[in-house]
């Protein structure tokens, strides 16, 4: 067998049945680490039949002194195969070569691996995992055991969603402290689509709309197509000025607020509690209508007070699966008034007449399964390991981040331009984004770089990452000759 010195077998009884067990000995070519050496060639060998489904592997410490590593290496190695989908660990028993369901749900990945040495830290993703292509599979496999569920999959459906599938999202968010009532849920295609609605309901070309000076470039894009101006409110460690805010009322009142005011893009501010009292009066006082932004997932008790409870009658809320399922779902809710349900529902069915029924009855039936709790769970642990390790790598440079956030926001050294940083990154191996595409109206972009924490595949690519940045900001500054 190509690739192996060795793959013995031993037989025992485990409750009645035989289990295999494979002394698996892998040749590990020179180049890369070696805990991912042994993985890969421990995913070849399952795809090639030569690790069959059920066979237990080595004891880790057995296959250690076979290869003369660690038993920490052979750790790594059988936690990435785990990762990966090809094995699972049994507490007290050992690890196994992952048993076929219907098909060999192997074919499916946790996410792309770093690509030749390249770890991409610009987008806000959530951090990979198994679960999620599985709870897909999982989904998708009951749908097609239903005739009932098929049926309705290729039938025309209501515009905002069939009143059983918003009732079964609303109960999903009232799970996770959300806005859970199903009258005034519209089921989109993802929170980009549920701001387009909302710019495009509440707004007519020409008017203003305004947002924190620093935000979310869908919503910057969004106005932008729907020819309206925008005005750039300040803000600071506690979220958007409300003073600056009250000024630009005092002028010209916008008639939409868009706003993410737990987890600002890409800061991470968030807004105090004072503020969003005073927010919603002056919203009261000026008819302001707020789209409140709630996509970037973070934990109940970590939020502060929704503005969809402190001025309901003017308030949309935006939710999306995308970073807490997974973005390819392209689900999302809409939360509005019941006065702009008709409005809502004209627009959507303008745009795409309703979003797939295939996609969110996937969307329900994973939402219902218990696995997407424990995804959600390892989810906010792993952020909030990950941004640990981050702040303490990068504590010398200023960093900052919000209670609970995937977003680490770096203000650069004096001297120091984000795409000077951004290039130098880049030709190490490390994408991030610079503030230039948050930034709303003319003001002069601040010197910064955003990294997001979910996409890197594993801590140690996050730790190989967190050393190219501190790398590249301990250097001097590229000398402005160079650009002659």
């Amino acid at each position: 067998m190509a690739g192996f010195s060795e793959h013995n077998e031993h037989k025992y009884g485990v409750k009645g049945f035989i289990v295999t067990m494979t002394i698996w000995t892998p040749d590990l070519p020179e180049g890369g680490p070696r805990y991912r050496r042994i993985a890969e060639h421990m995913a070849e060998a399952i795809r090639r039949g030569e690790l069959a489904p059920g066979e237990k592997l080595p004891p880790q410490r057995q296959l250690a002194d076979r290869l003369g590593v660690t038993v920490g290496t052979i750790t790594r190695a059988y936690t990435e195969a785990q990762r990966q989908g090809w094995v699972e660990s049994r507490v007290g028993s050992g690890t196994y070569v992952r048993l076929p369901e219907d098909e060999d749900a192997t074919v499916f990945r946790a996410g792309v691996p770093v690509e030749d040495g390249v770890i991409d830290m610009s987008m806000a993703l959530p951090p990979p995992h198994p679960l999620r292509p599985q709870g897909l599979q999982r989904a998708l496999r009951t749908i097609a055991e239903s005739p009932l569920a098929l049926q309705a999959a290729t039938d025309y459906q209501p515009e905002a969603g069939t009143p059983a599938q918003r009732a079964r999202i609303a109960a999903w968010q009232g799970e996770l402290g959300l806005p859970d009532d199903p009258d005034r849920l519209l089921i989109t295609q993802g929170g980009q689509h549920g701001i387009h609605l909302a710019l495009r309901t509440l707004a007519q070309p020409g008017e203003l709309v305004a947002g924190d000076a620093l935000t979310y470039p869908g919503f910057i894009c969004a106005a932008q197509q729907a020819h309206l101006r925008l005005a750039a409110v300040p803000m600071d460690e506690a979220g958007l000025d409300v003073d600056a805010l009250a000024r630009l009322c005092a002028r010209h009142p916008p008639r939409v607020l868009y706003l993410t005011p737990d987890l600002n893009n890409p800061t991470g501010a968030r807004l105090s509690e004072a503020r969003r009292e005073r927010l919603a009066a002056l919203a009261r006082e000026h008819d302001i209508w707020l789209v409140e932004d709630a996509v970037q997932y973070l934990p109940r008790e970590r939020r502060g007070t929704p503005l969809v409870e402190l001025a309901p009658e003017r308030t949309l809320h935006l939710f999306s699966t995308s970073k807490v399922l997974a973005g390819g779902l392209r689900i999302g809710t809409l939360t509005a008034p019941e006065r702009l349900q008709e409005r809502l529902c004209s627009a959507l069915r303008s745009q795409s007449w309703m979003a797939p029924p295939l996609m969110v009855e996937a969307a329900c039936r994973w939402m219902e399964d218990p696995a997407s709790r424990e995804l959600l769970a390892w989810q906010v642990e792993e952020i909030a390991a990950r941004r640990a390790r981050a702040l303490e790598r990068l504590a010398a440079f200023g960093a900052q981040s919000g209670e609970g956030s995937s977003l680490i926001w770096l203000p650069l050294p004096a001297g120091r331009r984000s795409s000077e940083v951004q290039a130098l990154l880049a030709r190490r191996g490390l994408k991030v984004s610079t503030p230039e595409p948050f930034c709303v109206g003319s003001e002069p972009a601040p010197q910064a770089i955003r990294l997001c924490l979910g996409p890197p595949e594993d801590r140690e690519a996050l730790e190989r990452a967190l050393a190219i940045v501190d790398e590249v900001l301990s250097e001097p500054p590229s000398s402005p000759w160079q650009t002659l």
